[in-house]
């Protein structure tokens, strides 16, 4: 399967990356490790943040994505782009919680706000479904450990997975 996590800067998608990466097999990526590799994107030094051109990062993560059938990627752009994904689980998590875990890596007030803001108003949720077919949106509130939001996920990847197996081949036969 290819998965994305999305979500606000916070919600701990890097964390439940890895550990679903553990669990189904899958290799796991970064979407700022991948912009670096692949040489877009440039360094806001007085923002402290890589800058990605999304139509760039869309276009050579579907050229990756076509080549790989196991692989999640992780990222809060992952919202904003049409990617080749299975799946796209979006992360969320009370604004409060995220504010406080902002603060804590160090953000500063204004960084803490706009992401605490962004999440408040569904920035990430209204981006996926402008982006991926409902189907494939997985939501999911941050709240529990991580083994039982990873199972969550895990649960949720497998009652939807055989449906649009089933969807697919019917698709197919029409033509």
């Amino acid at each position: 399967m290819r998965i994305c996590i999305t979500g606000t800067p916070g919600v701990g998608k890097t964390t439940i990356a890895k550990k679903l990466g553990q669990e189904l097999g899958h290799k796991v990526l970064n979407e700022k490790e991948f912009s670096l590799r692949e040489g877009i994107g440039e360094f806001d030094a007085a923002e402290n943040e890589l800058v990605v051109p999304i139509e760039k990062l869309e276009s050579r993560l579907n050229k990756l994505l076509a080549k790989e059938k196991n692989i999640i990627v992780e990222g809060h752009m992952l919202c904003e782009i049409k990617g080749k994904f299975d799946f796209c689980v979006l992360l969320r998590l009370n604004p409060e919680r995220l504010g406080a875990r902002l603060e804590l890596r160090g953000y500063r007030d204004e960084k803490v706000q706009d992401n605490v803001f962004c999440e408040g108003i569904d920035y990430c949720k209204k981006h996926a479904a402008r982006n991926y077919a409902k189907a494939k949106i997985i939501e999911l509130e941050n709240r529990k450990t991580i083994k039982e939001t990873t199972d969550s996920i895990i649960t949720e990847l497998f009652l939807r997975a055989k449906p649009l197996k089933e969807l697919s081949r019917k698709t197919k036969r029409k033509k």
